[in-house]
């Protein structure tokens, strides 16, 4: 698994702020799956086409008013109070703005505009490619309240899907009087120039920890010891629906080197923190959040 693009957003904690019109000021991102009344011209609109979201001229979401009548709009969430609404767009060029990928719009909009467009992209897709009940075939009809769908002739609910995905970033201690060291790895697939951490997502009966072990284990072939729990953050780079956590971890056998599984890997690595490579992942990524705080902290 890998990230990519540039940017320079910041970690959930360090106090992310945007507003509705992207003029400033907090703005907290809250799910929703039901506003309790219909569109207001005022409220946020995030329509959807394919991978690609609706921006106006100005980069800010337009408003429902602003955009043609007809579109079926579904509700996400709320912008620093503000109703938000999303719609699949079967005619994209009848509406007016600009259309962008999810990484443009991160690598410069606050964390929490970013996280309401990765919604909006991951439920317009969710209910595009869960139209017919799996079990008897019969179309789905949504559930009110909640962002779920039930079959009417068997009962059969299927609801929003999340994937999970754990970065782990590996140290061990540097040569004696000198900085920790940092493992990092090139992917054989995604953005292969960019040297990033050991990822991978995380399987039905595993917890977050055990996967960090066996991702750590397969991808380079070592072992660690307890992973930390750093942060979150959702990422729609890797498909609609994915949350990433991030976890530190030191190798138990610091003389040990990695080996490459050549299936996910070109090379894998040890950096000294004071001298890491500049083809990181972007800086609005969690896997640049765990470099950098690896940095700060091994090479005081």
């Amino acid at each position: 698994m890998s990230t990519g693009g540039t940017g320079t957003r910041t970690p959930h904690d360090a106090g992310a702020t945007g507003d509705p019109a992207g003029t400033g000021g907090a703005a907290p991102f809250r799910p929703a799956a039901d506003h309790g009344r219909p569109p207001h011209p005022d409220d946020l609109a995030l329509p959807v086409a394919g991978r690609r979201l609706l921006t106006g001229p100005d980069g800010r979401f337009p408003r429902i008013g602003e955009l043609p009548a007809g579109l079926d709009w579904v509700p996400v969430g709320t912008l620093d109070g503000a109703p938000a609404w999303t719609a699949e767009a079967a005619d994209p060029e009848a509406l007016p703005g600009r259309w962008r990928g999810w990484r443009g719009l991160a690598a410069e909009l606050p964390g929490p505009r970013a996280d309401l467009a990765g919604r909006a992209l991951a439920v317009v897709t969710w209910r595009r490619t869960h139209r017919w009940c799996g079990a008897c075939r019969t179309e789905l009809a949504d559930v009110p309240g909640e962002t779920a769908r039930r079959c009417p002739a068997c009962g059969l609910t299927t609801f929003l899907p999340l994937s999970v995905a754990v970065l782990v970033a590996i140290t061990r201690p540097g040569p004696a009087g000198g900085p920790d060291e940092l493992l990092l790895v090139r992917h054989a697939y995604g953005p292969t120039e960019l040297w990033a951490l050991v990822a991978g997502f995380v399987e039905a009966g595993e917890s977050l920890e055990a996967a960090a072990h066996r991702e750590v284990a397969e991808e380079v072939g070592l072992t660690i010891g307890r992973p930390t729990y750093v942060d979150s953050q959702p990422w729609a780079m890797s498909g609609p629906g994915t949350l990433l956590a991030g976890f530190t971890a030191t190798v138990t056998d610091p003389a040990a080197e990695p080996v490459a599984d050549p299936r996910e890997l070109t090379e894998a690595r040890w950096f000294p923190v004071d001298a890491l490579p500049a083809e990181l992942p972007p800086a609005y990524s969690l896997s640049r959040w765990l470099v950098d705080a690896v940095a700060a902290r091994g090479s005081r």
